[in-house]
């Protein structure tokens, strides 16, 4: 069966929201939000998702093809103040693209190079990311895996919380912090290795180990045994098409290369 990266990854992000129960999903990006999209239509239908405004939907909007006057399913209003009373109970998961991830699972999304004040490349400053990070789950999608990603030593600014001691807030323990998956072009990967190490989960097909140790730069876990990352099936890839009739996602990675790499 044909299938592209694209259509793969989603898939794959899509796993994250199995086990969630009712909870707000958030994907941050095309294809996080045909993830959770995903999620919502096959593997937990009490997920929850917004319109990206302020409504809560009974079924994901389409992120492609929808024609002026379209009505959506909308279940009822959240506005701001209901999304922050929903975040702050830890009844969110998050799907974000960092653009630095550290060994820790830090993330930043503020700036890059020189200091704070004269940064080589100033970004979106941290947003939500402090909160967030410390009051629900999140996962990571990134969709080029290199060592400008994943950055040996702390990120160049540390905008969310991660598995480091020393940066935990008062009354905070390891074991407060919830990075669920990072899913990447080429693998899958969690924090659950020794010490919250970043560990293999799963190798996109055509991927070696070597290659992810190789574009990381710093230690991971590899487990002795790593699977190869589940091929889509043809009724998830029928939903996706649905959810993205003019294929946008085909625009998400660079050529838009094939699910299977072999």
């Amino acid at each position: 069966m044909n299938y592209t990266l694209a259509e793969l990854l989603i898939c794959a992000s899509s796993d994250a929201f199995r086990n969630d129960g009712e909870v707000l999903a958030t994907g941050i990006g095309l294809i996080p939000r045909l993830a959770a999209s995903l999620a919502m239509k096959t593997s937990n239908t009490d997920l929850m998702m917004t319109d990206s405004e302020a409504w809560l939907l009974s079924e994901p909007n389409p992120v492609s093809g929808r024609k002026p006057g379209q009505t959506q399913k909308a279940e009822t209003w959240m506005g701001f103040s209901r999304i922050f009373d929903n975040v702050w109970s830890g009844k969110r998961h998050a799907m974000v693209g960092p653009t630095q991830i550290d060994q820790y699972g830090q993330a930043n999304i503020s700036c890059i190079g020189g200091t704070y004040d004269q940064p080589k490349v100033q970004m979106l400053g941290v947003r939500g990311f402090p909160g967030n990070s410390i009051s629900h789950a999140n996962s990571f999608f990134v969709p080029s895996h290199n060592s400008r990603v994943f950055v040996k030593g702390e990120c160049d600014m540390v905008a969310s919380i991660g598995y480091n001691p020393e940066r935990l807030p008062k009354g905070y323990s390891l074991d407060d912090i919830d990075i669920r998956r990072v899913i990447t072009d080429l693998c899958v990967m969690d924090f659950n290795g020794p010490n919250h190490q970043l560990q293999l989960v799963s190798l996109h097909p055509g991927i070696t180990a070597e290659q992810v140790v190789e574009s990381t730069g710093f230690d991971i876990s590899v487990p002795d045994t790593v699977p190869t990352t589940v091929a889509p099936t043809q009724a998830q890839l029928d939903i996706i098409a649905e959810l993205d009739p003019l294929n946008f996602r085909s625009k998400q990675l660079k050529d838009n290369p094939p699910g299977d790499r072999s």
